[in-house]
């Protein structure tokens, strides 16, 4: 039974001759998954078919290479440029129409993007003109140990096409889309944006020719439209294709407006195309554009580009770019898209399409835009994603359900790895007793809520599906071995995530330094031993703010001092700049704190997924942050913080408050006594070293596969 909750979203829909049973498409990701050779394997196929069982409409897969290896632009791309990848791809739309979805390829070249096909086979790089210089660097943001496997990579050769060069281009992409019809695809998305070999020539940013293929609008995209007639006299114009179009370029002055985007649209519809998804791209050489254009950090961003393209052409448009469910729906409804195109929404969870439809929205996994599914293709791994630790392993056997009468699985620990692995064990038929030790579930995760909103909702869907799943819960109760026994429990996962001392830093023990224990519990209003020794400093710190706003008791004091309730100074050094640090100076500074971060490695960020760390440094910066890498000899004063730079002098920064954000590290102390007594241990999370969310869901979801296997072998 269809829901009627998101009567727009959820209704069926044309693209061309084809007809689809909902608004919901993957949108083309490039995840690394086919196998070295271009070809298609198991790993590519098991991922979209769980797309295809989760209920979406259409799926695009993307960046297939139509000149591979030239062009290509990450390991584990698939290749569409010999006939030879014919089977693999055969077998992959084969086994997504058994569940009813249609799926379509994305024909592309990297163009000047193809920076893995030059450093992995020494291709120069595909375009239109010699690119203008780069503005910044964005592997100023990677830590030294990702740098180091760019380490002998040399400056690559630009390769300026001729006419002979642009006539094969177009034969590539009319043979890709021959191969696609071949090989059972039901249409092809032509990959015209985001830097890459059309959207080169397209782009006046880049494309400075001043023959046929370069100077007007028409002329730029030329080459776009040459490649559009080739493919439609090689596939019929009955067979689905359409483009993918640069709505704009952030920081590429001179490069794609909206205005430019818009006749583009009426050109490639006049063209004979089908839809147009509409997209945006970026200066690639600063980092935080890499989360502005087309993986935006803010949501809705091309949705204003996409209703105006919408309203210029009469062939259907795809949106796309953090666009919420709701917000679909309602876009869809107002006319201003036909289709929405999501991506990091369905690796968390490809069943989002079906469990809408089953009206359940609440029990989808939510993505908290962490970037951990881009910054893996960035430093040359196959993507994954830090809630869904299923996606990219979807070719692995699945764990066996429980054996009827098993006996109760022990969880201890209620943060995010103890709630997942308590939730996987309930989904397999384990009956499962949750021991946590304070008085709610949540752990660190409560703690990474209050600094990063979108952790708040992984934490309440786990909370939810903790409770539907039947799991028994026990608050405020240690797991003891007695405990254990009684309740007939002899296999046991230990979550109990890290242990956090205060490091041996000079001048730690004042009134005014915060361990990040202390934060914790002060950001979740547990009164501690550890704050209550410090009461005297918070009463002063309102009573100095007291006499300058006025307000006259110590609760409206420190309130007023500190945006409602955070006994914090005005100024703050954070020691510890990974992870943890890093989102807390963002925090405090969002509630009108001077804030320093100070580290003792040379960069920031550890901990950090690079597209997110690119963005959150850069934000931290513009607004006044100090950031210290490489800092030495640190020393904690009454109101301020020594140490000494990178460059070797002595600096001095202000603060009334110190908070230590280092220290955390595995504790093991719990899962060996059990081990010692007896128990059947498996350790995941914090409890082996700092993973924060994705190790603590990982672990979680291996412990419970190690745990199924085990106990199947005994029967």
């Amino acid at each position: 039974m269809r829901s009627n909750l998101y009567p727009h979203l959820l209704a069926p829909g044309r693209i061309g001759t084809m007809t689809l049973k909902n608004r919901i498409a993957v949108t083309a990701m490039g995840v690394s998954l086919s196998e070295d050779d271009g070809t298609v394997g198991e790993r590519l196929i098991a991922y979209h078919e769980e797309q295809a069982k989760g209920g979406v409409a259409l799926i695009v897969s993307g960046v297939a290479g139509v000149a591979w290896p030239v062009g290509a632009v990450a390991v584990g791309q698939t290749a569409i440029s010999d006939d030879r990848f014919l089977p693999g791809l055969r077998e992959l739309t084969a086994r997504v129409h058994a569940h009813g979805a249609k799926i379509a390829v994305q024909l592309h070249h990297g163009g000047f993007v193809a920076g893995y096909s030059h450093a992995r086979y020494g291709h120069p790089l595909w375009g239109p003109a010699v690119p203008p210089v780069a503005k910044g660097n964005f592997t100023d943001y990677f830590l030294m140990e990702e740098l180091a496997g760019f380490s002998d990579m040399k400056p690559p050769e630009i390769k300026v096409l001729e006419q002979a060069d642009i006539d094969l281009a177009v034969a590539q992409f009319a043979a890709g889309a021959r191969r696609a019809k071949e090989a059972g695809f039901d249409g092809v998305e032509i990959h015209g944006g985001h830097g890459y070999l059309l959207s080169s020539f397209t782009s006046p940013y880049t494309n400075t020719r001043t023959d046929g293929y370069g100077g007007s609008l028409e002329n730029r995209l030329r080459l776009t439209l040459e490649v559009i007639a080739a493919i439609r006299a090689e596939v019929g114009r009955d067979y689905p294709v359409w483009i993918k179009l640069d709505s704009r370029e952030v920081g590429k002055a001179g490069g794609i407006t909206i205005d430019d985007a818009i006749a583009n649209a009426r050109l490639v519809e006049a063209a004979g195309v089908d839809a147009i998804t509409v997209t945006a791209y970026h200066d690639t050489s600063v980092g935080k554009l890499h989360s502005e254009s087309n993986i935006p950090h803010l949501e809705d961003t091309n949705l204003p580009a996409t209703a105006a393209i919408k309203r210029a052409v009469s062939i259907p448009v795809i949106g796309s770019g953090r666009i919420e469910v709701p917000t679909a729906d309602a876009t869809i409804g107002k006319g201003e898209a036909d289709f929405i195109a999501m991506g990091r929404k369905l690796l968390a969870d490809p069943h989002l399409p079906a469990k809408l439809a089953r009206g359940e929205p609440d029990t989808v996994r939510p993505c908290i835009y962490c970037y951990t599914c881009v910054s893996a293709i960035y430093t040359g791994q196959p993507s994954r994603c830090a809630v869904n630790p299923d996606f990219a392993h979807e070719f692995e056997a699945a764990p066996l359900p429980a054996p009827v009468g098993a006996a109760k699985i022990g969880v201890i620990g209620g943060g995010p790895g103890g709630m997942e692995a308590a939730r996987r064990l309930r989904a397999l038929g384990y009956p499962v007793v949750l021991f946590e030790k304070s008085d709610r579930l949540g752990g660190t995760l409560r703690f990474a809520s209050l600094a990063y909103e979108p952790n708040e909702r992984l934490l309440d869907w786990l909370r939810r599906e903790v409770a539907d799943g039947g799991v028994d819960v026990r608050l405020s109760t240690p797991a003891t071995p007695d405990l254990l026994r009684a309740l007939g429990i002899s296999q046991v996962i230990v979550a109990t995530g890290a242990v956090r001392d205060m490091p041996p830093i000079p001048g730690n023990e004042q009134d005014h330094v915060f361990s990040g224990d202390d934060m914790r519990a002060m950001m979740l209003g547990e009164n501690t031993d550890a704050l209550k020794r410090k009461t005297g400093l918070l009463t002063r710190l309102a009573t100095k703010v007291g006499a300058a706003t006025g307000a006259t008791s110590n609760l409206a004091l420190v309130r007023k001092a500190t945006h409602a309730w955070m006994p914090l100074g005005g100024t703050v050094a954070i020691i510890g700049g990974e992870l943890v640090g890093i989102e807390l100076a963002e925090f405090l500074t969002e509630r009108g704190r001077t804030v320093h971060v100070i580290e003792e490695a040379p960069r920031l960020g550890k901990g950090l997924t690079l597209v997110r760390r690119m963005r959150l440094l850069t934000e931290l910066a513009e607004h006044g942050v100090g950031l210290h890498g490489g800092a030495t000899d640190v020393v904690i004063g009454k109101v301020s913080v020594t140490f000494t730079d990178a460059a070797g002098t002595q600096q001095t920064v202000p603060a009334e408050t110190v908070i230590v954000a280092r220290g955390a590290h595995g504790d093991l102390t719990l899962a060996d006594s059990l081990r010692e007594a007896g128990f059947d241990v498996h350790a995941v999370g914090d409890a082996n070293g700092v993973g924060y969310i994705e190790g603590a869901i990982r672990g979680a979801a291996g412990a419970v596969r190690d745990v199924a296997r085990q106990l199947s072998l005994q029967e």
